[in-house]
């Protein structure tokens, strides 16, 4: 079969989806209210049969790094393991990485003794589901030396994506990084046998997911030219004139998680009857680390589409098309409607709640009569009584210290507190 590693990119500062990356970095924000983004490739990569893993940190790797050690613990008895590879500066490179290409080059002698044909690499920050084992078996197939996993695009969605051209067999030609709305890349349209046997004639047009299989031998090659700084602006252009090059179709559910929009109607989409993405697949699970948390608790409230994590207690409240994540507590009087509350670290027990409201203090949580529409709550905020979020589509986007505005979505970041009757 040959041996295959995996190597998942931490990515860089995440500013499209600020403020959620203040404190973390784009792989370790919450998801689907108990998860967070990287649990999704390390949990493809394990039902896939791959237990060899590298993620490759550097900005705010500390919130990551930590989730990472306390969720995935082989037994001593098996070769798996999902090892941490943070940024380091060494004789050989005083620089930090300089894009996912460079990222590999400079962790490459920790992950590489000779012995691995062929490396997977992942994003940190994509919601989907994926046999990659069927992936590498293309890869072998084809005899390639890089495979590309693509899902198929309309003309109005290849902006933001490296979109590939390829040949009847699949075989890459050309391909093109993020080309603007109004650029004419028709010569990019898939040709018509390939349209016919991959069902392509709605979504003419193949879109880089960030997902590759080297061959380790050109893999090593091409890293060896310190210019190839990235693999889609550097060295896939560059591939497919000097190497075997090869496509590979994936027609399921992907999203791209790069944006407070994109992150927000992730989310909420878990909450409809049947979403294109499901947690609930038996035989594909999304492992997370385990809390041991008790069931939450309801109390004279009204739910309706919504997703509560354990440990969530709502008391006399309205909760309509939201995600509650884990610890999340709600008072008497509340309304939340289509919006991401994600929780808290730790619990206020309602002693400390009461000796914190004695002292003028905000507990973490959702205070009495709050009116909570389209926002984003980050963990352990503190939210008095009172207050209106009330997010809008069109709503032009705002700074403002202790919350912010994104694509109309009002967004409370980490550890934030909101005063009593404050309307956002």
């Amino acid at each position: 079969m040959g041996r295959t590693i995996t190597v998942i990119l931490g990515g860089g500062r995440g500013t499209r989806l600020y403020p959620l990356t203040g404190m973390r970095s784009k792989p370790a924000v919450p998801l689907g209210a108990k998860y967070r983004l990287i649990d999704i490739p390390v949990s493809n990569a394990i039902n896939s049969g791959l237990r060899e893993i590298y993620v490759l940190t550097q900005f705010n790797s500390a919130s990551l790094n930590q989730h990472l050690a306390r969720t995935y613990r082989f037994d001593q008895f098996s070769n798996g393991y999902v090892e941490i590879l943070a940024a380091e500066q060494t004789d050989r490179s005083a620089d930090w990485y300089q894009g996912t290409a460079d990222a590999v080059r400079q962790m490459l002698h920790h992950m590489d003794n000779g012995s691995v044909d062929d490396m997977l690499i992942l994003s940190g920050d994509h919601l989907y589901r994926m046999d990659y084992s069927r992936l590498i078996a293309r890869h072998r197939e084809m005899e390639a030396d890089v495979t590309v996993s693509v899902i198929p695009v309309t003309r109005e969605g290849c902006e933001g994506f490296g979109i590939l051209q390829a040949t009847g067999n699949g075989i890459i030609q050309k391909f093109k990084e993020k080309p603007k709305q109004d650029e004419d890349i028709s010569d990019l349209m898939a040709p018509p046998g390939l349209r016919r046997a991959w069902k392509l004639e709605s979504r003419p047009y193949l879109a880089s997911m960030g997902v590759y299989v080297f061959r380790m031998e050109a893999l090593r090659e091409v890293l060896r030219n310190p210019e190839n700084v990235d693999f889609g602006k550097d060295i896939l252009p560059r591939f497919i004139h000097t190497h075997r090059v090869a496509a590979y179709l994936f027609d399921g559910y992907w999203e791209d998680i790069g944006t407070i929009k994109a992150f927000y109607d992730a989310n909420l989409m878990l909450c409809e009857e049947d979403p294109p993405f499901k947690f609930y697949d038996e035989n594909s699970p999304i492992f997370t680390r385990p809390r041991f948390l008790p069931p939450s608790l309801v109390w004279n409230s009204t739910l309706d589409r919504s997703v509560l994590a354990e440990g969530t207690i709502v008391r006399g409240a309205k909760v309509v098309h939201s995600i509650l994540g884990c610890r999340t507590y709600i008072m008497p009087g509340c309304e939340i409607v289509d919006s991401i509350l994600m929780g808290s670290d730790e619990y206020t027990h309602e002693p400390q709640r009461q000796a914190m409201l004695a002292r003028g203090e905000i507990p973490q949580g959702i205070g009495r009569n709050c009116k909570i529409h389209r926002a984003i709550i980050d963990k352990n905020a503190a939210i008095g009584d009172d207050v209106t979020i009330r997010g809008e589509i069109g709503r032009p986007d705002s700074d403002h210290g202790n919350w912010f505005v994104r694509d109309g979505i009002v967004c409370v970041p980490k550890n934030a507190v909101i005063k009593s009757g404050s309307v956002l």
